[in-house]
């Protein structure tokens, strides 16, 4: 639905709510959907809290690589948790509509869990590069309470993302329809539905983007370029191939998030962010939290061998069970 700058307009508490029209044009695809994230949503949660569970009790894994690692786990977990249950709703029925509140907070959460999850993967950059290019000296800085500050500096960041963008995009004055042409409450979307001047608006979301996009990705490749110097100095073949390998996976996660977020958010009224938005927005929601641990553990010797250990625990506690109760 295509309307005029002079056409009606709601005022900004907008109580009616809003449609989410996703892909109601395409029932039978819906009904696809919905088991389809069904599927998804069991995997992101088996995979992730896998991880967080083997950082917490595998005592190898007590290390700030997978203490980074669960918390990036943690963040996938949350951010799909904010997306499914509507998602669910509004593919299964004929109903697409969210409240004006759950749009707010919705938005938020998202906002919040998004930037933080950009400079994680920047922290997890910095972690490797003291590891292998100061690996003396390692213990010393990535001690405890530093990596805390870390990752509570990765929330705060994402706290300031939320409030700023939150309130400047529900001071829009959106069209009358309030159909968001999208399957979820995000930026993008809600400034395309602006009938009147967003440049504010789009100023400010573009300068996040770049800003939580740009830094990032400056500092990883800075950290990998130290890193890729510091290879060629490792004596042993079997310690290079292992630090290429947890290098190579943490970049596969890199590309994928930073690539994926900036089709969408660079530009919310660019001609490939209105036509392809809904798509890459159910890939990065869906898609990418499973394909990060997945990424980590197929390609993680450690991660596999403690999940190993665990399950050898498992069937070893079960088995005395089975001895006790048979004497």
């Amino acid at each position: 639905m295509h309307f005029e700058p002079g056409e009606e307009k709601v005022n900004k508490s907008f109580p009616g709510g809003f449609i989410l029209l996703g892909y109601s044009a395409f029932p039978q695809l819906e009904r696809v959907l919905f088991w389809i994230v069904i599927c998804l949503y069991t995997m992101i949660i088996l995979s992730n809290a896998t991880i967080i569970l083997l950082s917490c009790v595998d005592p190898r894994l007590y290390t700030p690589m997978y203490f980074f690692l669960s918390n990036l786990s943690f963040l996938d977990l949350c951010f799909t948790t904010i997306v499914v249950p509507q998602m669910l709703f509004n593919l299964w029925g004929p109903d697409k509509s969210i409240t004006y509140t759950g749009c707010v907070i919705q938005l938020g959460t998202l906002l919040i869990v998004g930037p933080t999850e950009g400079v994680m993967l920047a922290v997890m950059a910095f972690d490797r590069y003291v590891a292998i290019c100061q690996p003396l000296r390692y213990p010393i800085i990535m001690h405890p309470q530093f990596c805390w500050k870390l990752v509570l500096m990765s929330w705060l960041s994402g706290l300031i993302e939320s409030v700023t963008q939150t309130t400047i995009t529900f001071q829009l004055p959106f069209c009358a329809h309030h159909c968001l042409d999208d399957f979820l409450c995000q930026a993008p979307s809600l400034i395309r539905l602006a009938c009147g001047d967003a440049f504010i608006s789009e100023w400010q979301m573009t300068v996040s983007t770049l800003l939580f996009t740009i830094v990032p990705i400056g500092l990883i490749l800075t950290s990998y370029g130290y890193i890729a110097q510091a290879l060629g100095k490792i004596q042993s073949e079997e310690g290079r191939q292992k630090a290429i390998a947890t290098c190579s996976s943490h970049l596969t996660v890199v590309f994928i998030f930073y690539g994926t977020v900036a089709m969408v958010y660079t530009d919310p009224k660019n001609q490939f962010a209105s036509k392809h938005g809904k798509a890459v927005s159910f890939f990065f929601t869906m898609v990418t939290p499973l394909l990060n641990p997945l990424i980590y553990t197929l390609r993680n010797k450690e991660v596999k061998g403690a999940l190993q250990r665990q399950l050898s625990k498992g069937i070893n506690v079960r088995k005395k069970k089975e001895k006790q109760f048979i004497f």
